[in-house]
C-alpha cells in the first residue's frame, strides 16, 4: 500500500543531489510521476534523483544482489529525475551509505566494508579521508566510434564509449572556454544513438595532465534522464578511464576529477576478475522533511 506522506532526507555528493527515504519492506514504491514531481526544482523538493532504501530481500531486483553476495542486505533503488530506473550512481551510493549509517540502519567502522545491492551488481563501500570510497567494479571500453553534437560546440566531436555498469560516452574538448560554452540544457546528440541512451561527459585535461603522479581533468556532464548535473560519480570514473586510454602507455592510475560541484578521486587497480575502478569523495545530508504525495 502506497503511503500518502513521505518522510525524506535531502543529500548530495559534490552537488549531485538526491532525495532519500526508507522503505525497508518494499511497500512504498513511488510512481515515475511522483519521482518526477519530487525532483522538480520549482514545484517539488528538487533533486537529480530519488533513492529508496529497501532491503534486497524485499524487491525482485534484490534477488540477484543477494545471489552475488548474501551480505548485500540493503539495495539502492535509484530513480533518475524523470522517474526512470538507473543501474548505478557513484555519487548516489556514497550519499546512500551516509544515509544508512547516520540513520542507524548499518554500522561501518574504519576499515570495514559495506556491500550494497544495485541494478549493476553489488558494490563495496568503505570510509575514506574525504567521505566514502566505492569500488565501482569492472569497466568496459566500448567498441565503435560515436560522434557527439552539443549546442554551442561548432562541430561534432568523436566520443569514447565506457561501460561502468551504466553507459557513458566521453568527449574531449580543447580548452576551458570550449567546455564552458557547451549548452547542456539541451540533450547532446549521439550518432549512432545508443539503444538505452547514455550519460555524456565533456572533458578538458589540465596542463600539465599529470602532476606528482596524479592525472587531472575537468568535466561537465549531461546525465541520461536528469539533464546537466553538478557531478556524476560513474561519469567521473568514465572520464578518467577514457583520458587514460587516450594518453596511452605511462598514464597514471590515480586521477582527480574537477566537476562544477567539487572534486572526486578515481583510482584504477587490479582485482582477481580484472581491473576495477574506485571513486572517493564527500557525501553530505543537508535536511529532512515531510512531503504529501499526490
Amino acid at each position: 500500500m502506497m503511503a500518502t506522506e513521505l518522510h525524506f532526507t535531502k543529500g548530495h555528493g559534490t552537488g549531485n543531489d538526491f532525495v532519500l527515504y526508507t522503505d525497508a519492506q518494499g511497500t512504498n514504491d513511488l510512481t515515475p510521476a511522483q519521482v518526477a514531481a519530487i525532483c522538480d526544482r520549482h514545484f517539488g523538493v528538487g533533486a537529480d534523483g530519488v533513492i529508496r532504501a529497501v532491503k534486497s530481500a524485499n524487491l525482485p531486483d534484490g534477488a540477484a544482489a543477494l545471489a552475488e553476495d548474501p551480505a548485500a542486505e540493503w539495495f539502492m533503488d535509484y530513480r533518475n529525475a524523470d522517474g526512470s530506473a538507473a543501474e548505478m550512481c557513484g555519487n548516489g551510493i556514497r550519499v546512500y551509505t551516509r544515509y544508512l549509517v547516520d540513520n542507524g540502519l548499518v554500522e561501518l567502522g574504519p576499515g570495514d566494508t559495506l556491500a550494497i545491492g544495485t541494478r549493476a551488481g553489488v558494490r563495496d563501500v568503505q570510509r575514506s579521508t574525504t567521505g566514502f570510497q566505492v569500488d565501482l567494479g569492472r569497466w568496459r571500453l566500448e567498441p565503435g566510434e560515436p560522434v557527439v553534437r552539443a549546442r554551442n560546440l561548432a562541430v561534432a566531436r568523436p566520443g569514447q564509449g565506457i561501460n561502468m555498469g551504466n553507459p557513458h560516452v566521453v568527449v574531449a574538448l580543447a580548452d576551458a572556454e570550449e567546455l564552458a560554452a557547451a549548452d547542456l540544457a539541451y540533450i547532446p546528440q549521439i550518432d549512432p544513438e545508443p539503444v538505452d541512451g547514455a550519460n555524456i561527459e565533456f572533458v578538458v585535461p589540465h596542463e600539465p595532465l599529470v602532476a606528482d603522479g596524479v592525472g587531472r581533468i575537468t568535466m561537465r556532464v549531461h546525465e541520461r534522464g536528469s539533464g546537466e548535473t553538478l557531478s556524476c560519480g560513474t561519469g567521473t570514473a568514465a572520464a578518467a578511464l577514457a583520458t587514460r586510454h587516450w594518453a596511452g602507455r605511462g598514464a597514471p592510475n590515480i586521477w582527480r576529477v574537477d566537476v562544477p560541484g567539487g572534486t572526486v578521486g578515481v583510482r584504477m587497480f587490479a582485482a582477481e576478475d580484472g581491473e576495477h575502478v574506485s571513486l572517493s569523495g564527500p557525501a553530505e545530508l543537508v535536511f529532512e522533511g515531510d512531503l504529501s504525495l499526490g
